[in-house]
């Protein structure tokens, strides 16, 4: 069998800081003293193709068809011209940072939950696999906002993940997902079953991490133009308020909440960077 995730691009996005093992900060850095926005953007253009093609898509990706292929997944990201309200940002940063930093693997693709104008739906963002061992392994269900202000970001996310773990939603996102599940990614058959109707939910809960990214404007990122002990130790502080609003929550008694932060120097600035290298992309939008 072979893996068409068994290789993915880097990730400018480096850990620098904790607050327990379920909570992590994660920074682009800068460049030229000014946070580095411009490679941000061009690193999550560069995770599209993982972010939105299938696993038979990847399998026959090559250097013949890679600029058809990068085509195909920015029209697939969004083709809106209202840019500016869209959430891609931030699902695609969770997916490079799962991918790059605890190893997982995409289920079923995002974009396979969008409509065909790129509506988005009320779904997980972020669907993936990852093994804990040879014969076990965790499903992701993850959460990702990407806004101006963190309070607001991370009050829309603990609302979200209460509702999208109750019994009808839980039921509707398997029968969703089961059919989704490629035939190329280890134990697909077990993923299979446990998204299967004859299976508790309680499996599902029991089997599941529910990542939850945070990107939004960093009060310390404006006073500091390098990386520093000072500057992680701020984003460390900015990252415990926000895992104290999870535990405020009650949702870390419930399920098991990985929190991941990524502070930015300017949310509107990385969101304009990122839509105009997406359109640069594709064809007659």
């Amino acid at each position: 069998m072979i893996n068409p995730y068994s290789s993915s691009p880097p990730c400018v996005l480096e850990r620098i800081a904790d607050a327990n093992p379920s909570a992590e900060a994660f920074c682009a850095g800068f460049e030229l003293s000014e946070w580095w926005c411009d490679g941000l953007a061009d690193n999550l253009i560069e995770w599209i193709i993982d972010y939105a093609l299938k696993a038979d898509e990847l399998k026959t990706l090559n250097h013949t068809n890679c600029y058809v292929r990068l085509q195909q997944a920015a029209t697939r990201v969004y083709t809106s011209p209202k840019y500016e309200r869209r959430g891609e940002v931030g699902e695609i940063a969770a997916h490079a940072i799962c991918r790059t930093y605890f190893q997982t693997i995409p289920v079923a693709p995002r974009v396979n939950y969008l409509s065909a104008s790129n509506d988005p739906v009320k779904a997980f963002d972020l669907v993936h696999v990852r093994y804990t061992s040879e014969e076990n392994f965790e499903l992701w269900l993850g959460e990702a906002k990407f806004f101006k202000n963190r309070g607001d970001a991370i009050k829309d996310a603990i609302s979200s993940i209460c509702s999208h773990i109750t019994k009808g939603f839980l039921t509707n996102e398997k029968l969703l997902l089961g059919p989704q599940v490629s035939n190329d990614i280890p134990h697909s058959d077990k993923i299979k079953q446990l998204l299967s109707s004859e299976k508790s939910l309680d499996h599902l809960i029991q089997n599941a991490v529910f990542p939850v990214l945070i990107a939004a404007n960093s009060h310390s990122i404006p006073n500091h133009t390098q990386p520093s002990q000072k500057y992680f130790d701020e984003i460390k502080d900015e990252l415990e308020a926000l895992w104290g609003k999870i535990a405020e929550s009650g949702l870390a008694a419930k399920i098991k909440v990985r929190l991941i932060y990524v502070p930015l120097g300017d949310k509107d600035k990385l969101n304009k960077a990122f839509d105009q290298r997406l359109k640069g992309l594709q064809v007659g939008t």
